[in-house]
């Protein structure tokens, strides 16, 4: 991936960071942009995103985001000022929640850890 790539990809994820908050759409629920990936000519762009909730509120949001699409792509047109503004796509990233769940197994896999009391009387 080129190194301009790669900063437009960041930049588009950090407005729509900046951006998904403002929206007022009463789908949207809690959302954390997680990635961008924008293809190598800039006509499209998939963006990744987390969704705190069940998967009823994950669908809502995506679809709440699809809606919005063209003003976030005006957002993204003003701020980064691209000749090709990227039409935007919205997925979801099982990213973090793969990782809570990781942490869980982990936690649940772990020994014990001795009691304070036992501590204290080995020393």
């Amino acid at each position: 991936m080129s190194e301009r790539r790669r900063r437009v990809d960041e930049a588009i994820r950090q407005v729509l960071s900046d951006a998904i908050p403002t929206l007022k759409d009463p789908r949207i629920g809690f959302v954390t942009v997680t990635g961008a990936k924008a293809t190598k000519d800039f006509a499209t762009a998939t963006v990744y995103v987390s969704v705190l909730g069940s998967e009823q509120e994950r669908e809502k949001t995506l679809e709440g985001l699809t809606a919005a699409r063209g003003v976030l792509q005006a957002q993204v047109a003003r701020e980064l000022g691209l000749r090709r503004t990227p039409v935007l796509t919205f997925e979801y990233d099982p990213a973090v929640e793969r990782g809570v769940r990781l942490g869980q197994l982990i936690d649940e896999l772990a020994p014990p850890e001795p009691a304070e009391e036992q501590r204290d009387e080995d020393e």
